[in-house]
């Protein structure tokens, strides 16, 4: 019988076998000081373009005193206890009627976290008789919220409608068998490529009779940044009150921790019963319900929203204007793809760092295919067009390099190169 670690000394995972060159430079990198366009990275200032600080709430002064005060009033413990048994409160029943308010959704529910509480809700919403099925590019959490289902799933190409349409027929046959339904599972904006999910193509699949189905969308990237209220992805497409189960964060557009699920009162009714994250889980801390509140305000002011607007659409438009591949980004995310190896893409990534001050995140195989080099930027209300201007430069600058050869030797590793 062998030992179970044996294999965690023999595998480290597909990124976790570069963890000894890369912890603490190109995985697990510190960012350090107030959260903002400028931070510091080993000791120099970097301009950042790797923080999912939207609307610049994270450090806006209406926000700051709403945390404190909150904090001083409450602390961080209360309340006590999971929500069902002695963690409920008004303040949470108070974000919940504004968020569904602002959704334009019968009822809401808070959650913890949004890896757990977009997991815990996909699982809770199926029995072993149901079909889920889902988008290849589905975040992390949804994947796992999938693989905790103990019926069959079924996984379409990205945005492909034709792969859809051939998976919800297998879908349809099998849930006919067993006597369950169909769930579709969704982003509004997907985190990595920045494109935002075909809602309204699936949802005219129901609208015409081709397909019974409920969809669940999560919108983490969506929400507080697309659409004229800001409610999301829903609303940019104009098919918001076609979506049975919507999910958004607070890691996002809100600067904070938690998450919410939106749908009808009988479904939030029974999530709020059957959801095992959340039953069995602490009641989320009250400086962050206080703090929701705030930055709900906030956010529906639209103010922020506009201003992150200003900047992504300069950032795209001026990357595009230089012949960069930004993919088929409709939404802030900007992914900018370029070819190379690995080992360019972590000398290249380097320079940007220590020779130009840029920080961003580089996405390598196998998340993306071989010999593509992502570097994704998150654009925020904070920077500013000056912050645009001097990445444009700087992105030009290392795609000559890259271009040139240049990141196949070791010049680029001495700073100020």
């Amino acid at each position: 019988m062998k030992d179970i670690f044996d294999k965690i000394k023999n595998n480290r995972g597909p990124l976790g076998q570069h963890a000894k060159e890369s912890h603490g430079y190109f995985t697990f990198p510190k960012l350090e000081g107030d959260i903002a366009p400028r931070m510091f990275f080993k000791g120099k200032e970097v301009l950042t373009w790797s923080i999912n600080n939207y609307l610049g709430l994270s450090n806006h002064p209406e926000v700051r005193e709403a945390d404190a005060e909150a904090s001083k009033k409450w602390g961080l413990g209360y309340p006590m206890g999971a929500r069902m048994m002695s963690g409920q409160t008004s303040e949470h029943e108070k974000l919940e009627r504004e968020l569904a308010d602002f959704m334009d959704m019968d009822a809401c529910y808070l959650l913890n976290f949004g890896y757990q509480g977009c997991m815990s809700t996909i699982e809770a919403l199926v029995d072993r008789n149901d079909v889920i099925v889902y988008d290849s590019e589905s975040h992390a959490c949804m994947v796992d919220g999938v693989r905790l289902h103990q019926g069959k799933r079924k996984v379409f190409l990205h945005n492909d409608m034709e792969s859809f349409e051939k998976q919800m027929t297998v879908a349809t046959k099998i849930a006919t068998q067993t006597g369950g339904g169909i769930l579709v599972v969704t982003e509004g904006v997907f985190g990595m490529s920045g494109d935002q999910g075909k809602l309204k193509e699936i949802i005219e699949y129901r609208k015409s009779g081709k397909f019974n189905f409920r969809i669940f969308v999560d919108d983490a990237h969506g929400f507080g940044t697309l659409g004229e209220k800001g409610q999301g992805a829903g609303e940019e497409q104009d098919i918001q009150d076609e979506i049975d189960v919507l999910f958004g964060t607070f890691a996002k557009s809100m600067a904070s921790v938690g998450a919410f699920v939106c749908s009808t009162y009988d479904v939030i009714n029974y999530l709020a019963y059957n959801m095992r994250s959340q039953i069995f889980a602490k009641s989320l801390p009250m400086p962050l319900v206080v703090g929701g509140l705030k930055r709900l305000e906030l956010l529906k002011a639209k103010e922020q929203k506009d201003k992150l607007w200003e900047i992504a659409n300069a950032l795209q438009s001026g990357l595009k204007s230089s012949g960069f591949n930004l993919g088929n980004t409709n939404s802030c995310v900007t992914p900018v793809m370029l070819s190379g190896t690995l080992g360019e893409a972590t000398k290249l990534t380097f320079d940007l760092r220590e020779n130009y001050g840029l920080f961003c995140s580089i996405v390598v195989y196998p998340v993306v295919p071989k010999d593509v080099i992502l570097l994704r930027l998150i654009p925020t209300a904070s920077h500013s067009l000056e912050d645009v201007e001097y990445t444009i430069s700087t992105f030009n600058k290392i795609k000559s390099k890259l271009d040139a050869g240049e990141y196949h030797s070791d010049k680029v590793l001495n700073t100020n190169a």
